[in-house]
């Protein structure tokens, strides 16, 4: 093994050191992705950093897309050096490769981001859902109670007034209006 990094030139050891050391990171960047402790790992440092990241979420001065480059650029290098003797017709080559990853892992997560689920639901989408009576809700809009009401299969909670006769816990009924962001107008079924 001495023998062989010995005999390797600067310009070849430089390319291992960058190849080997991308590749780590990238090894460990992918292990904290799959276990979900990458949040908050990417450093930016995009000139335009008064930008809130929010509105624009795939940035290209990243710490995984250098990575990535150096990834593609490095391996690449060291792939074509035995058939390529022109050292600027290579790192031209590599540089290409390096940026091709870089785009391509920018087009996948791009990809991946637009399959992902909010998860919120809006209480507009409450009129006409049914539920129960979780807490007993006064007559003819006396006051409040509350009701437990499934939206796209998931079930909420919310204040919940009535026109009509005092509804007891577990009644079923069903949402007629919203009244505000957090309160309903339902009906018995």
């Amino acid at each position: 093994m001495q023998e062989w990094w010995d005999s390797l030139d600067l310009f070849m050891k430089s390319l291992w050191g960058i190849s080997i050391f991308s590749s780590l990171v990238f090894v460990v960047q992918s292990i904290m992705t799959f276990i979900g402790m990458d949040s908050g790992t990417d450093f930016n440092t995009d000139i335009s950093s008064d930008i809130p990241s929010h509105d624009q979420p795939f940035q290209l001065f990243t710490f995984r897309n250098f990575i990535n480059f150096f990834l593609g650029f490095g391996w690449t290098a060291i792939a074509l050096r035995p058939n390529i003797d022109n050292t600027f017709l290579l790192l031209f080559i590599a540089i290409i490769v390096g940026v091709l990853l870089v785009t391509a892992v920018m087009l996948i997560f791009k990809w991946l981001s637009g399959m992902e689920q909010s998860g919120n639901i809006s209480i507009n989408m409450a009129v006409g859902c049914k539920g129960t009576v979780y807490l007993t809700i006064p007559a003819s809009r006396q006051g409040e109670g509350k009701v437990q009401i499934s939206i796209q299969g998931a079930t909420r909670e919310y204040d919940a007034i009535t026109d009509g006769e005092k509804l007891a816990n577990g009644t079923p009924v069903r949402v007629k209006d919203i009244i505000n962001e957090n309160t309903l107008l339902i009906e018995k079924l």
